[in-house]
Formats: structure tokens, sequence, C-alpha cells
């Protein structure tokens, strides 16, 4: 009898663990500083908090923690970076985590206190690039559409690096820095590719003076880690990041992300 008794209690506790389990309601959101922070805060923290949830957003400096605490379960889903960085940062550290859905992004662009337009940068000209390999090969890309460099073409082109410049009529002096980094380099070389979400913390974002045609594969995704895919927290997230408030907050007059390159399916959502 007693067995039996210990029996029902064990499936109890395993029915309730599995329960809460199902029906997560804290949710730990990583964010770089910057836009993707304020879009969550903005458009996706109030929708979630109206299902129920309670959600505490985490800062990180740089690109790489926000995965690392992913992974490891100290955050339960991060938005800062674009699909070519998720899969190569995880291909590489052997990391489990997947894209949920893309926002809008800032593009990439060219920030100088030397210079106004790109036909003015002269001869052997320093600029600072991101050292990170997808977008090395972004910033390598971008500098090639304007015709400042060319890129062997016989590689992928998603995948080159400085090694991989084969024509450089201006003889730039490509240096690769840390990308939160960059924005403290334009007072100190000719130009800088910075990356949009680090110009706009940095205050400079308005002053660019070009900006990438940003790729739909290059816009920021909200990740998770691949067992939480079909979760219902995960589930709601995309819910709200789908909502009417969402696209309100996108598209208010206010806010700079109106500005951004904003992902197809929002447009669709929004007749454009």
């Amino acid at each position: 009898m007693k067995i039996k008794v210990l029996a029902a209690v064990l499936l109890i506790v395993v029915f309730v663990s599995s329960a809460f389990a199902a029906s997560k309601k804290e949710v730990v959101f990583g964010v770089a500083p910057g836009p993707y922070g304020d879009i969550v805060k903005q458009g996706i923290i109030p929708g979630l908090e109206k299902k129920g949830y309670e959600v505490e957003v985490k800062e990180f400096s740089d690109y790489v923690q926000p995965n690392i605490a992913l992974d490891n379960k100290s955050i339960d889903v991060n938005a800062f970076q674009h699909v070519v960085y998720l899969e190569k940062f995880a291909g590489d550290r052997k990391l489990k985590i997947s894209p949920v859905i893309s926002i809008p992004t800032a593009a990439l662009g060219i920030y100088s206190k030397k210079y106004k337009l790109i036909a003015e940068i002269k001869n052997g000209s320093t600029v600072t690039i991101a050292n990170d390999p997808s977008n090395l090969a972004r910033a390598l890309r971008y500098l090639q559409a304007l015709g400042l460099i060319k890129i062997n073409p016989a590689i992928d082109a998603t995948k080159a690096s400085e090694k991989d410049v084969i024509g450089n009529p201006r003889n730039l002096k490509i240096q690769p820095v840390e990308a939160a980094q960059i924005p403290r380099t334009v007072d100190s070389v000719d130009f800088a590719v910075v990356n949009g979400n680090y110009a706009i913390s940095a205050g400079i974002y308005p002053t660019a003076i070009s900006r990438e045609k940003l790729e739909e594969k290059y816009l920021i995704v909200i990740a998770v880690r691949t067992e939480d895919l079909n979760s219902q927290f995960t589930k709601d997230i995309k819910k709200v990041v789908e909502s009417k408030e969402f696209e309100k907050v996108i598209y208010d007059k206010k806010n700079v992300f109106k500005d951004f390159a904003i992902p197809q399916w929002l447009k669709k959502k929004h007749g454009k």
C-alpha cells in the first residue's frame, strides 16, 4: 500500500514539474547595448507581460557572451545577432542555438570626421572594421559595393577576410577591431565601418556618410536554444513580435526604428 501511495506522489510531482516547465512564465532576455535592447523593452516586453510573463533584460557589451549565456541557460533568449553570425558562432562552438524571427535592423555605416563623401576618401586612408569573421566579411563586401576594394572572386565572399582583398586602388589600411570599440576609433582614423547598434549607442548614427543596403540574412534575429524552439514562451515571443502593438512601436515616428531595414514579413504586414 505504501509503495502505491509513494508511486502516486512521485507521479504527481513529475506531472506538476512538467506542467511548470511547459508554462514557463519567467524569461531572461539578453541584448547588446542600444536599439535592439530598446526594441525588446518597448516592443516585446509589454506584450509578454500582458501574457503573464515576468521579463528580465540582461545587457552584454560584446558579441560573444550573449550566446554563451544562452547556451549555459543564464538567459532564455537573445536579440543581438544576424543569422550569418549565429550560424558561424554556433557551428564553431558546437552550440545548439536557433533563430526564431527577424526584427528591424540598423545597417552598417561609414563614419568619418575627415570626409563627408565616399568620393573624398584619399589614397592611404586608414579604416577600422569589425574583427569577428561574419561582420568582417560583411564590412569588406560593403567596401567592395562602394568601389573602394575588390575581394577575390574565387572565394566565398561571406567568409572573406582582409587577406582576400586583391584590389585596393586607394591603398586603404584596413584595421580589424572589436565591433563594440569601433565608434571610439572614429576620431583617430580616416573613416570607420560601424555596426548600426553601436553607432546609435555612441550617438553618431545620424552622421553616417553612407549606409549599406541590408540583405535579409543580415537582419537581427531573436534566438533561443534549439531545444526551446517549440516551447510556449518561444511561441509567445513570436506572437508578440508579429502583433499590431509591435508594429506600432516600430513605425512610431518618434522612434529611430522606423529608419531601420525592415524584415520582409513585417513589410508585407504593413502593406509596403
